[in-house]
């Protein structure tokens, strides 16, 4: 009659991205395939040991990837886009790296967020797909798990039904009808994979269906119903865990009773929601309680005496010998431990928890639920006198800033004038032609550039000649961009890691982590800063750095910041204070900044929130209070300058049809927006609601190598300006060239302008050739 843990997934990249470099070392062709297998073994089972010596009893398996689980599972159901090929074996790493990498004449599968936190995952495409199990992945990850290590493992395998759901067809996301067609095609391929479990000796099988989040109407149960029920049926010695996360069930008693053997609950970003539906209509007895108890998305200690107290709520509803203790998401989405974070203030580190340290914190609450408080008492005291350290520390409490919040609610955060008399004067002083060409911000960060940042850091290079090597890199990126012949320049962003890293190493009240890397996307990791404690501005950060670069040119350059809700969104934010709070206070620190732009002679700045749509809530009833608030903390940072200064704003990915009013509420003069990878859909949303502002759309992919022909770039324009006025019209790519190479960025750039240019003569007949002669 005992308490388990268990965990859902564990991260990849490894302490020091071992991982990460495995991948681009491949991908460079410095190793083999099998060389590569054997490096991803060892990584692969120094996690499993790792979790099985910190005291977890139920072990995820196949959580591991080569690039993306959602990849992994359309790799091995042979739901491959048919431009790569047909195959009728399992995919070899060049093939499986060419859907998610595209190659010079098949695009890259899209790639989007994963619900609404900061990871992509690869869209499946199911427009012509005959599924067959080419690579019982699961299965193999569960026998080395269990021959190398003697761990019987929980495999851990994405749902049929979310499978289907996260997918598109003819480039929609699948509805109803969709998925009843697929479903039945799909099911008898995760019967075979759960067979070959059960044969192998698998007890457990961890099936994530996060998609149930979503639903809200009892007709949407019914394919979740039919593909349990089947599964069931088939192989009915297999016990199911079926794992929800990142939100609450409406429909908690239809799903409770759902035929699997436990139901997994996220208890920490539910909104308190599903621990109502436990205490008010409590949970089946023939079932076990996965209580997802522990934050999966934010780096905090738990408040372990608050957590033993959630637990002993938990005991009175289920048994405890039907009870699971375990995070509420995977830890993917976590850095792995904070044993590196040498240089961190004691005070902050004694507060913070990674991948590591949640299992240890639900180690110890397994203890306390098995042998009484007494036993880890120790461990509770220690806990208590960290936190209570924290939260009286003076870096959370800056009377300055508070006081500056106290007057928010005296001020109106509006431009002076509409967008129709602002736009009339940036003509003129901007002077742009028709189709003006810019990017979005970033350019290739090459292994010369990290070098140099690296050595720096070391202390290995002085400041004077690390700023000599930026303005150098600057000087000769404002040259190409020159030469290539656009129109509004970019310095190129040398100096950042990341863009939201490098303003938490800017302003107060952030700590920037060590080595506290999360996977992004592929081989992508990025160091989410932690938002600790009251967030000030204290000089400029990117003034000098723009003032330079626009001294090198006659043509405008953009001052470059990134928005608050994105740092919001992209940052580890502190849990003792509202979200919004804390936003506003960034604004009211990065007003600062765009103030200090316009009065170095920026007359164009970029305030960039690629995450506003990836951080919509997933239950459409939290949707206004968050796009307010975003709207709020954009305005409080755009407003403060004069009409005749151009602000612009940059967002990623999916459908913006949702957010399309908050969009114009921004009040921003441009807009540029992802949509080579979604093969142009949001183009619509602009076209039904008759948007007023400018607006780039990307008009190629930068996330895969492959340089765009002069022809894909035109169609793409082309397409794009059957709805949008060409005087609205700015031509740019999709995101930042950051992780791109310089020769495929230099020759995709040159490709982008011809085909401008192209389209652009075709126009001049008839306006002259610049946007005021039209």
């Amino acid at each position: 009659m005992t308490v388990i843990s268990s965990n859902l997934g564990y991260p990849r990249l490894g302490e020091h991205r071992e991982w990460k470099h495995l991948l681009e070392h491949y991908w460079r062709h410095d190793l083999d395939e099998d060389q590569f297998h054997a490096t991803a073994k060892t990584l692969r089972l120094a996690n499993l040991a790792k979790q099985r010596d910190l005291g977890v009893d139920y072990i995820p398996v196949a959580d591991n990837s080569d690039y993306d689980h959602v990849l992994d599972t359309l790799a091995a159901f042979g739901a491959t886009p048919t431009r790569f090929g047909h195959f009728d074996h399992a995919l070899t790493l060049t093939d499986y790296y060419t859907i998610a990498r595209g190659t010079k004449t098949a695009t890259a599968a899209e790639m989007t967020k994963w619900f609404n936190i900061n990871y992509h995952y690869i869209v499946p495409e199911f427009d012509d797909v005959h599924f067959q199990l080419l690579d019982n992945r699961w299965l193999r990850y569960y026998q080395e798990a269990k021959t190398e290590l003697g761990i019987d493992g929980k495999p851990v395998i994405l749902g049929p039904v979310s499978f289907l759901k996260l997918g598109k067809r003819h480039g929609q996301y699948l509805d109803d009808a969709a998925v009843a067609e697929l479903l039945p095609q799909l099911l008898p391929l995760y019967e075979q994979v759960f067979t070959e479990l059960v044969a192998a000796g698998a007890q457990w099988i961890q099936l994530d269906e996060p998609t149930l989040v979503k639903t809200t109407d009892s007709a949407e149960i019914l394919p979740y119903q039919q593909a349990l029920t089947t599964l069931h049926q088939a192989v009915p010695a297999l016990k199911i865990e079926l794992q929800t996360y990142f939100d609450s069930l409406d429909l908690y008693d239809q799903v409770v009773d759902l035929p699997v053997q436990a139901i997994g609950l996220d208890l920490v970003h539910d909104h308190g929601e599903n621990l109502a539906h436990l205490v008010d209509h409590g949970f089946p007895s023939d079932k076990v309680l996965a209580a997802g108890i522990i934050d999966g998305h934010n780096v905090w200690a738990s408040n372990l005496t608050k957590k033993f107290a959630l637990v002993q709520q938990l005991t009175d509803i289920v048994t405890t010998d039907r009870l699971w203790l375990q995070p509420a998401n995977s830890l993917l989405h976590v850095p792995i431990t904070t044993k590196n974070e040498t240089q961190a203030d004691p005070v902050l580190l004694g507060g913070l928890a990674f991948a590591d340290q949640k299992l240890q914190e639900l180690a110890t609450l397994t203890t306390a639920a098995n042998q009484g408080i007494t036993s880890v008492q120790a461990r509770f005291d220690d806990n208590q006198a960290h936190l209570q350290a924290l939260n009286t520390s003076s870096h959370r409490n800056n009377q300055a800033v508070r006081q500056a919040e106290q007057h928010l609610a005296d001020q109106t955060f509006e431009r002076q004038a509409p967008f129709a008399t602002r736009i009339k004067l940036q003509h003129d002083r901007l002077n742009l032609p028709l189709l003006p060409t810019t990017t979005i911000g970033s350019f290739p960060q090459s292994k010369l550039v990290r070098s140099k940042r690296a050595a720096w850091r070391h202390g290995d290079l002085s400041d004077t000649d690390y700023q000599a090597f930026l303005n150098a890199e600057t000087k000769r990126w404002i040259d190409i961009q020159n030469d290539l012949g656009l129109d509004v320049l970019v310095h190129g962003e040398f100096e950042r890691t990341d863009m939201v890293e490098y303003f938490g190493q800017k302003l107060t009240g952030f700590y920037a982590t060590q080595n506290g890397w999360v996977q992004s996307y592929g081989s992508r990791g990025v160091r989410p800063p932690v938002i600790f404690g009251d967030v000030a501005y204290t000089e400029p950060i990117t003034v000098a750095a723009s003032k330079y670069a626009q001294s090198l040119t006659d043509k405008p350059v953009k001052g470059m910041l990134t928005a608050p809700l994105t740092i919001i969104n992209w940052s580890f934010v502190r849990d003792d204070l509202p979200t919004a709070q804390v936003q506003n206070q960034i604004a009211l620190a990065l007003r600062q900044e765009v103030q200090n732009l316009e009065k170095a002679g920026i007359k164009v700045i970029q305030v960039d929130e690629p995450a506003l749509r990836e951080g919509l809530p997933l239950k459409q009833r939290h949707w206004q209070a968050y796009l307010d608030e975003a709207v709020y903390s954009f305005k409080i940072t755009t407003t403060g300058v004069a009409n005749d200064t151009q602000i612009h704003t940059h967002m990623c990915y999916s459908n913006f049809t949702d957010i399309i009013d908050t969009i114009k509420a921004l009040d921003a003069d441009v807009i540029s927006i992802e949509t080579s990878r979604s093969h142009g859909e949001i183009i619509s949303a602009f076209e039904q609601t008759g948007y007023q502002q400018e607006i780039g759309l990307g008009v190629y992919d930068i996330h895969s190598p492959r340089v765009p022909t002069v022809d894909e770039i035109k169609a793409n324009i082309e397409r794009a300006l059957r709805v949008i006025d060409a005087r609205q019209f700015w031509i740019n790519p999709d995101c930042g060239l950051k992780t791109r190479q310089e020769p495929e960025t230099i020759a995709a750039l040159k490709n982008m302008v011809a085909a401008r240019n192209a389209v652009q003569a075709r126009l001049e007949t008839t306006t002259g050739g610049t946007i005021d002669g039209l």
